[in-house]
Parts: structure tokens; sequence; C-alpha cells
């Protein structure tokens, strides 16, 4: 089994972070660049966090083979009973002290990695993470947004926008460098590649350790307040409709700022004509509109007309590529409101059906509309009409508030291990005395399903809130392949600077990391790879130890919602209980929902009759199609005959004035009023100049309202 977990693993959250990009991002629209960039962040932060509770247990094993070798009992070996080189008494032979040889009470974990592999895979792992997020995902980022033209234009355009965050670093890394510089015991010319570079994996690190105890505050206290709030349904339903006001506003700015903008290219579209130099650079703006507009603006224009320099002014390629830009990102926004509004329509309209029919006796789960999709063998014979009451009206809120008291739990022993962490003697940390109780024996599975666990729930909590966290529609991660790559890069280059950190602060918590713990220990070969801490004492003694105590003062900020009280005071509306503008905005969404539900119920109606329509009328004219034919000619026969009788029982003049009458009535026809709207395609159209309209379909043939002539 060696190494074969670790291969295991690997490819495992390989497909993770490919679920999760397909989720976010969009495989056909978006440039292979940005994806690839984007999939190789996630797959290297979520790499790192399945990967080191496997190192863990592989340190563990080292360290208590390197305890038992220390402690074996050592015992002399006389001469006589040594064999050397020169035979069975060497002349120079002495007395020697050798070791026992004692079974080893050290038993090997499953997921065992040998030596020298780990090392090697951290340091891919984290240099390659560390290259991304500094340098290549902020010029990638700048590269996308870019309007240029010209893969000229958006490289010269990233990398002035990048020019003052890479200034930023250098100036971090050069201030810790000084320090290092005027320090007495460290001066600048004893100073080694391996000391350089920790000092940059400090000042790295130190960076996001300041971030995440920011996003670890919130999501300490937000996670399990979520799950509770969730089963709640009333909240639920209230903070939907609040939702649906907010998202209704940002949906007609968004279409209002799309027509502005579209109005501004089809002015510079009609102002450049095809043979002017920028009309390639109009024709790339068109490419990114969407379909009806192109239309309209390619009704417009006239190809043939040429242009005059002296008569007209015509934009500049920079105003061009500001337009360029403002189209890009104004059909981004248009489109992920617009799916965001029906995806929120379909949660509003599925928890008013569970407020209905949680007060009815019969025990079976209604639906206002009916699913467009047929039913699966799942929902027929498992999830069946009235275990899905049971779930929606019963067991799920329930479920929602234990899984809440759960993860309180772990939210109160992270926080106190978070203060803790620092003392070893006692060992206050709780999981760190978790983590020892198994050490004890040996217990190799548990210890890596207790790491796992633990950094599985801080993971959730960091990354849940970079998910959930908006900045002014410039960085938001929008489910259903509605994000757009500045905020799918924005999101890796995050993620690849909060998960170092988030690690080291894991292993200050089990006590595995010397430098924060000040223990004798083996240290992993994750830390190994980070340095160590000592080349800057300050950080490692003060602020990596008492920086995560701030943790206690965000989660009480956060249970209290003072941030949310504070956007609200400054302006923005946030969902409060205690609000009157909380209120009127929760009405305003229940009208909104109340009529997206009448105009969506109007639609499935008249669907439903133009169904029954032709279900009752287009089976009877198929039906009565081949009966209709013998009976038409039988009754021609029957007229033909009947009218050589006429001929010779009738004169010349009354023959002529009855042909009359018979043209006369055959020429007359019912006009049909709701053939268009009871006819889908072609065949249907043409069979319905037959029997089409409500008049002519309350009989059976049109041949039998001629019968009598």
């Amino acid at each position: 089994m060696s190494g074969a977990a670790l291969g295991l693993e690997i490819v495992l959250v390989f497909f993770l972070a490919l679920f999760l990009l397909h989720r976010y991002g969009d495989f056909r629209k978006q440039q292979r660049m940005v994806l690839f960039g984007t999939l190789l962040a996630w797959y290297l932060c979520f790499l790192i966090v399945f990967i080191l509770p496997l190192d863990v247990s592989t340190t563990i094993y080292r360290q208590c083979i390197e305890d038992h070798e220390e402690h074996l009992p050592v015992s002399t070996v006389s001469p006589t009973n040594r064999t050397g080189p020169g035979g069975p008494n060497p002349p120079n032979a002495s007395m020697a002290p050798t070791r026992r040889t004692v079974p080893s009470p050290c038993h090997r974990p499953w997921s065992f990695i040998p030596e020298g592999i780990m090392p090697v895979f951290w340091r891919v792992v984290y240099w390659t993470s560390q290259c991304l997020t500094w340098l290549l995902l902020p010029f990638m980022q700048s590269y996308a947004r870019s309007g240029g033209f010209s893969i000229t234009g958006k490289i010269k355009t990233a990398l002035i926008e990048n020019a003052i965050y890479y200034g930023t670093y250098l100036l971090i890394f050069g201030s810790l460098l000084i320090y290092v510089a005027v320090h007495p015991d460290w001066p600048l010319s004893h100073l080694s590649w391996y000391e350089l570079q920790t000092i940059g994996i400090t000042a790295a690190n130190t960076w996001g350790l300041f971030l995440l105890v920011l996003l670890l505050g919130y999501g300490l206290v937000e996670i399990p307040r979520s799950y509770w709030n969730a089963s709640r349904h009333g909240h639920l339903l209230m903070k939907t409709y609040f939702k649906a006001s907010k998202l209704m506003t940002e949906k007609a700015d968004a279409e209002e700022n799309l027509e502005d903008v579209m109005e501004e290219v089809r002015k510079v579209s009609e102002s450049i004509k095809y043979n002017h130099p920028l009309r390639k650079c109009i024709d790339t703006i068109l490419r990114k509109c969407p379909v009806d507009y192109q239309e309209k603006m390619g009704r417009n224009m006239d190809d043939y007309e040429d242009f005059d320099d002296k008569q007209n002014s015509y934009p500049t390629e920079k105003s061009l590529v500001k337009l360029h830009k403002q189209v890009i990102y104004a059909v981004q926004r248009h489109n992920r409101t617009r799916v965001q509004w029906q995806i929120l329509l379909q949660q509003a309209v599925h928890l008013e059906d569970v407020a209905k029919n949680e007060t009815s006796l019969s025990h079976q789960f209604v639906h206002s509309f009916q699913s467009a999709e047929p039913p699966g063998r799942f929902s027929r014979y498992v999830y069946t009409p009235t275990v899905e009451w049971y779930w929606e009206c019963l067991l799920k809120c329930w479920f929602y508030r234990l899984v809440s008291v759960v993860l309180t739990l772990f939210s109160v022993a992270v926080v106190w291990s978070e203060c803790t962490f620092f003392s070893t003697r006692p060992v206050l940390s709780l999981f760190a005395v978790f983590i020892q109780l198994a050490e004890r024996d040996y217990n190799y599975l548990y210890i890596e399903m207790a790491c796992f666990i633990t950094i599985f729930f801080l993971c959730t909590c960091v990354y849940s809130t970079v998910f959930r966290v908006r900045v002014f529609n410039y960085y938001y991660l929008a489910s259903h392949h509605q994000t757009d790559a500045y905020s799918l890069q924005f999101s890796g280059m995050l993620f690849c600077r909060l998960t170092p950190p988030l690690c080291l602060n894991f292993l200050g918590l089990i006590h595995m990391d010397s430098a924060i713990s000040h223990q004798q220990k083996l240290p992993t070969a994750y830390t190994s790879i980070m340095g160590s801490m000592r080349v800057l004492s300050f950080i490692a003694n003060g602020f990596y130890i008492y920086y995560p105590m701030l943790i206690v003062i965000l989660c009480i900020a956060t249970y209290f919602s003072l941030g949310t009280r504070c956007l609200n005071l400054l302006g923005f509306q946030q969902f409060m209980d205690d609000s009157e503008m909380t209120s009127d905005l929760i009405d305003e969404g229940k009208e909104l929902i109340r009529r997206e539900r009448r105009k969506r119920q109007r639609i499935e109606d008249g669907e439903n009759r133009r169904r029954e329509w032709k279900e009752r009328y287009g089976n009877q004219r198929e039906d009565l199609a081949p009966r209709n034919r013998s009976s038409h000619e039988m009754k021609e026969t029957n007229y033909s005959e009947s009218s050589r009788d006429r001929q010779v029982k009738y004169s010349r003049s009354a023959g002529r004035a009855e042909r009359d009458r018979v043209e006369l009535l055959q020429d007359a026809e019912p006009l049909d009023f709701n053939a268009d709207a009871l006819t889908d395609d072609g065949l249907e159209a043409e069979a319905g100049r037959h029997a089409g309209g409500r008049y002519l379909s309350m009989s059976s043939s049109r041949n039998r309202i001629f019968d009598d002539v």
C-alpha cells in the first residue's frame, strides 16, 4: 500500500477541482488559459489539504521509530564473541557497545509514504502555487479583463496594472530583509539562500494569515447559523423574498446598462464603415454582443458607404478598447442576473410549496408546477410524494438543526484551540489532545481521519467565505456557469495564499509545528519545506501565536451581526429582522414572486389547454380520416347517380338553378380564427384547413356539412 493512498487522493482531488470549476465556470465560452490556471490553482490547494493527514501519520511513525532506537538497551560484546575481517579474534579488537535487536512496537501505517517522496512533492506543490498566486494569476487576470484587440496590447495593459502589486510585494520583502540585516544576530553577510527563501515564505504566510483569521472568524459563526436558519422555513422564505427584491433591482440595472452600452456600440458601428482601418475592432466588439443586438445592428449597416476623414470624427483605438471592456462586463452581468433570477424564482416557489404542504393531511407533497422532465426511477420508486413530504416538511428541519449543533461544537473547539495551542504543558488544545491519545495506541487510521475532519472543517469555513463574499460586482463567484474570468482567477489567487498558512495553523493546533510549540519533535515534511521561523523571531514567537486570538473578537462581532449593521448604515441593504427597509423589501419581493407565479401559471395553463385540444381533436381527426374518405367516395357515387335521375326528371332551367346553389354552398366556408393558435407545425396547419378552429372542430368532418347538398 506504499504510495497507493497518495496516488488515489491525487486522482480524486483532481476530479473534485474539475467538478467545482465546471459548476462555476463555463468550459465552452471562457478562455482555455483562464480555465487551466484556475483549475491548477484549485487543484494544488485541495491537494495540500487532502495529503497533509498522510504526512502527519507518516511523521508520527518515523518519530516512533526514532524514539524506539534511542531507548534500546546498550550491551557490550567481548572480542571472543565477535567475528571480524581477520578471523574470530582480531588482534586489535576491543570492547564496543552495540544495540540489541528488539522487535519494534511501531506498526507501519497503511498509507505510509516512503522517505524522500513527500519533501519533493511538497516543494513542487508549494512553489508552483506561489508562482501562480503572485505572478501568473494576477497577470492572467488583467489579461483576460483587458479590452485590447491584440495580444501585445493586452500584455502591455496587464503589466501596467500589476506593477503596483509587484511593487507592494517587493516593499514587504525588502522591509523584512532590512530587519534581518540590522539584527545583531543575523548580519547580512552571513545570510544564505535558504534563509532568504525562509524570509520570502514568511512574508507570504504572514499576509495569508492576516486574511485567514478574518475569513475564519466569519465562517466559524456564519456556517452553523446558516444551517440553523435553513431549518426555519418562514425565515428562509422571508430572506428569499428579500433577495428577490434586491436581485430584481440589480437585474433591471444590468439591462439598462446593457442597453446603454449597446446604443453606444450602435453609434460607433454606424460611424465606422466596412473599409475603415478600425472596422476589424468593431467586428470584434459586435461578436461579444447578444445575438438580437447583432441582428439589429446588421440591418442598419450600409456596407457600400465609404468613410470620409474630413467630414466625420471617428473614435480612437483607445476609446474602442474601453468600449470593448464595457461590452464584456455588461453582457456577463446581464446573463448572470438573468440566470440567477430564474434560480431564485424556483427556490421561492419551492419554499412556498413547502409552506402550503406543511398543513396537508394527506401527507402527499404537491408541487405548484409540474416538472417538464418525466420522473425517473428514483422519483417513482424511492423519492415518492409521501417520502418527499416527510423529508421536506418534517425531517429536513431536524436534520439541519442537528448539523448546526455539531458544527457549533466544532467551532467552539476551534476557537478554544486557537487561543491555547501555544500551551504544551499542560496540553490545552483539544485537537492536540485527540491526536496524542491516538498516537499512544498508534491508531493511524484514527489520526488521519481526525486530521482530515479538522482541516476539512477549517477549509470549509474559509473557502465558503471566499465563495460567498462579494466585492461590488468586481468579484463574485456565481454557480451555474455564471462566474466571469476575473472572479475565477481571483478565487484561485486567494486559495493559493490562504492554504499554506491554514495548514501551518492546523499543524500548530495539533502541536506538530516545532517552531510554535517549541518541542523537540521530528518535523513533518511540510514544515521542513516552510523553513525555520527562527530567522524572524518576532513573527514566530509573536504574530503567529497571538494574532489568531483575534478570532474570538471576530466571532463575537459576527454573532451580533456588527458587519451587517455597519453595511446597512452605509446604505448597502442587508437582511435584518428589525429593520423597516428589510420589511419593505420583503413585501416588494413577495409581490414580484407572486407576479412571476401568475405569469408562469398562465403559460402552463395555455400549454395544458393546447395539449388537451390536440389529444381530444387531433386523435379524432386521425380516426375519422379513413371513414370520411370512404363515405365521401360513396356519397360521390350516390350523388352522380341521383344527378342523372334529376336530369331526366327535371327541366334544364331547374337543373341550372340547382347547380348554382350547389356551387355557392361549396364556395362558402366558415372563417377559422384560431388556426394559428391551435397548430404547431406545417403539417398540423395543413390538416387544420379541413377541421381547424372551434366552429369546424365541433363537426366530425367537412363532408358532413354538405351531406344534404
